[in-house]
């Protein structure tokens, strides 16, 4: 691996080339291959962290997710919205945490055509484990300060808004 300080930035060489070649969407293609880079670098941070539990970061969230519920349990569809991802992934994590016995799966007693998935006491435990580890290597971002963290939240919340995911 190159080391980072001496080595060129690629996203600043891409800058340049398309500075040179489509000066009006330059700061564009920098910022959005920034967020991407960034992302990358981010999940494989915190993947690294929740790896000795056999966990992804979706699977993390899942199990996260539960864990904050009163009762433990919510619906499949009502998770998918939560964690602004597609139906198919939350059945398809969700299988995976209950063939480990961390979560278990029953329809609704309210309504017999809706899933529930419910975390269970290995869950639980599971949750909490985790958490402090992605807390002890500040959920890959060591060094920065809970206001560089901030800053980075709502920068990324103008872009959600740009998009129209949420309000300005």
């Amino acid at each position: 691996m190159a080391d980072p300080v001496n080595s060129l930035d690629p996203i600043a060489e891409a800058h340049r080339q398309w500075s040179a070649r489509w000066p009006e969407h330059a700061d564009h293609m920098a910022a959005v291959t920034s967020v991407m880079r960034a992302q990358q670098l981010l999940l494989s941070r915190v993947e690294a962290a929740l790896k000795p539990f056999g966990l992804t970061f979706a699977a993390y969230e899942a199990l996260r997710l539960l864990a904050f519920t009163r009762s433990g349990s919510l619906p499949m569809g009502k998770m998918g919205e939560r964690l602004m991802v597609h139906p198919a992934s939350v059945t398809n994590v969700i299988g995976r945490l209950e063939q480990r016995g961390l979560v278990q799966r029953h329809p609704s007693p309210d309504d017999r055509r809706v899933v529930l998935a419910e975390i269970t006491p290995a869950g639980l435990e599971l949750a909490e484990e985790s958490t402090t580890a992605l807390h002890e290597a500040s959920f890959g971002l060591p060094g920065f300060t809970a206001e560089q963290a901030t800053e980075v939240t709502e920068a990324l919340r103008a872009v959600r808004a740009a998009v129209g995911e949420v309000s300005a």
